[in-house]
């Protein structure tokens, strides 16, 4: 028995990606370039020595508890709105906004914790480190609560279902990665100051 093959001509078909998607990857990507870089440059000025050892605020733990509950949340909206239930939609979206707003008064609290051990952003490099990477954390926090934000708007303005989840899925994305990055951070300290 003879078997045949047989060509089938097909499309090509461009792997497709929303465009503001592809941007926040390219933004995501140079922002894990950006504190992969500080912590290496945190690595090597800590082995050259003077170096002040103090212990890290202990509302890190605090804030490390938020950022994984306040992904819970997010997620749960995110499930929400495939689901295209509105009501579950707006709690957790609004829990979520409440949970990174608390997050940043955390972030300012571990600050005050540093000051009040005399650990000081000019000074000695090891403290100049920890407020670049609370800052800098910070900084892109509250760009991602302005986004947390605006989806919220649109989902009291019913924007936000199943049929149309690309703020959405934008939002969602980066909370996560925000709160990886916050407990990369956070591990990174714990393991290395």
């Amino acid at each position: 028995m003879e078997r045949e093959l047989k060509y089938i001509d097909m499309e090509d078909q461009p792997i497709a990606m929303h465009p503001k998607k592809f941007a926040l990857w390219l933004f995501m990507v140079t922002v894990v370039m950006v504190f992969a870089g500080l912590t290496s440059a945190y690595i090597v000025r800590q082995s050259e020595g003077n170096w002040l050892e103090y212990d890290l605020p202990g509302i890190f733990w605090v804030t490390s508890g938020i950022a994984v509950l306040s992904s819970l949340t997010l997620q749960w909206a995110y499930y929400s709105a495939r689901k295209d239930n509105f009501v579950n939609i707006k709690i957790g979206m609004a829990l979520t906004v409440l949970l990174g707003i608390g997050f940043l008064v955390g972030q300012w609290y571990s600050w005050v914790a540093m000051v009040d051990r005399e650990v000081f952003f000019v000074g000695n490099p090891s403290g100049s480190f920890l407020y670049v990477f609370t800052g800098l954390h910070a900084a892109h926090l509250i760009s991602g609560v302005i986004f947390l934000i605006i989806v919220l708007i649109s989902t009291f303005r019913l924007k936000v279902h199943s049929r149309d989840m690309t703020a959405m899925e934008m939002a969602t994305t980066y909370w996560h990665f925000l709160g990886g990055l916050w407990l990369y951070l956070f591990m990174f300290l714990l393991l290395n100051h």
